[in-house]
């Protein structure tokens, strides 16, 4: 099956067939039909499998029909997400797919200014992709025209109710029209999940793709069990172990964790920024543009700011800190292995987190294999080094500049080159500028 069969319309299709959209994945395949119906739908699907075109392209196809040049603009389709970042890629990505139509969107998050924000909200949009705690901000503030809104659309719904955004979600339903079509998207379906879609739904049908607790199947997942003081050490020597590390997401718990990880690669002479709430828009925005562009190796993240990071050729997802619950472990190891490419995530497991382990294992249902460095000294105490080499933290020329984004590149030439031959050929048309806008 391919775009072309799908009952969009022209000016939506002949943008998604610009943007590389030939193949949909299968969630689109089964969620669109639905969608262009008018049926409320509930889509689980993994993260990198597409999710965004599988909501926007239907729902931006029946507006476009319905546009005109003369017609007054008002806000017909509201997108929540949890998170700046995602708003923010979601946000490019419908642009890209209106670009042959007269509709116009507009973004609502928090760290920047709120003026141009109001000015859309207000009747300057057809289309808002906004965060929850802006948006109710606004709201409360008097601004928002929803009356005439036909599409709302919940992304990341587990998401949300990790962060704490559903009250404020009911605050914003409760300004909608009633009649309206109502989508939710979530990578996992919980049973509190499922009560949010008894709360604003209406005789769903629900696409599901894959199983509910199974991560992407193009994810090498293994664990490597270290204490607490041995982790910075370890990752360092992890990394420069295998020209394979060209571009490593590394999920640290905490803010402060983030920071402080960050700053130790740094010292060690590794190409590294790191992003967490507490970092400005621009900050965050920055570092993840240098890290799409190979400038960085390494991004460390908390788990709310690397939502939304949507990256090609991430060839490994390190927890550092073994995720708080096991939706975090679905949601982090699904940045790497997106669009069928393959992947590794690796997992750090000191003693303390055997437990959480065996939780982790009942929830995938799969055992994690183990794997160990080699060279590594696994049982040396807190006070002495964790190297039969160097002392961590320490590179075997401390005196050795900072590898250049060129250098990234040359390795990723080199890892492709180890990859399948359908994988080389999808990884020479993204670095011949054809990459896609994904969800």
């Amino acid at each position: 099956m391919n775009f072309n069969q799908f009952a969009l319309s022209e000016r939506i299709t002949k943008a998604a067939a610009d943007a590389g959209y030939t193949q949909p994945t299968p969630i689109q395949e089964r969620a669109i039909p639905k969608i262009l119906k008018g049926a409320d739908v509930i889509g689980i699907a993994q993260t990198g499998t597409g999710k965004t075109a599988a909501f926007s392209l239907p729902i931006l196809s029946m507006l476009s029909e319905l546009s005109g040049q003369s017609e007054e603009r008002h806000l017909k389709m509201l997108i929540i997400a949890p998170t700046r970042e995602l708003a923010d890629q979601i946000h490019a990505n419908i642009r890209v797919f209106c670009k042959y139509t007269n509709l116009r969107s507009g973004a609502v998050f928090g760290g920047v200014s709120d003026k141009g924000q109001i000015n859309k909200l207000n009747s300057g949009a057809d289309i808002i992709i906004a965060t929850p705690g802006r948006l109710i901000d606004l709201i409360k503030a008097g601004h928002g025209q929803f009356s005439k809104l036909k599409h709302l659309v919940i992304d990341e719904a587990d998401r949300m109710l990790d962060m704490g955004f559903i009250p404020d979600i009911r605050s914003i339903v409760k300004k909608l029209p009633k009649s309206r079509q109502t989508l939710l998207f979530s990578a996992t379906f919980t049973p509190q999940v499922e009560h949010l879609v008894k709360e604003f739904l209406h005789s769903p049908t629900v696409v599901e793709v894959g199983n509910r607790s199974d991560p992407a199947k193009t994810v090498t997942q293994v664990i490597y069990k270290v204490e607490p003081h041995q982790k910075q050490s370890h990752l360092i020597e992890l990394i420069e172990s295998s020209h394979e590390f060209f571009s490593v997401i590394v999920f640290a718990r905490t803010r402060a964790g983030a920071e402080e990880l960050g700053k130790a690669l740094k010292k060690a002479k590794l190409d590294c920024e790191y992003i967490h709430g507490e970092r400005s828009q621009g900050q965050r925005r920055r570092a993840i543009d240098d890290f799409k562009s190979n400038k960085l190796q390494i991004l460390v993240a908390t788990d709310v700011a690397a939502r939304g990071i949507d990256i090609q050729d991430v060839s490994h997802v390190i927890n550092y800190d073994f995720p708080e619950n096991n939706e975090d472990y679905i949601h982090r190891i699904g940045r790497t292995g997106r669009a069928n490419q393959s992947g590794d995530a690796i997992t750090f497991v000191s003693s303390r987190d055997l437990l959480s382990l065996q939780r982790l294992e009942k929830f995938i249902q799969r055992t994690l294999p183990t794997k160990r460095l080699a060279g590594f000294n696994y049982a040396a105490p807190p006070s002495e080094p964790t190297s039969t080499t160097r002392k961590a933290g320490s590179r075997s020329n401390s005196n050795s500049p900072s590898r250049s984004p060129r250098h990234y590149r040359a390795k990723e030439k080199t890892y492709t080159a180890r990859k399948k031959p359908s994988q080389r050929s999808q990884s020479r048309s993204r670095q011949n500028g054809s990459r896609k806008p994904k969800g």
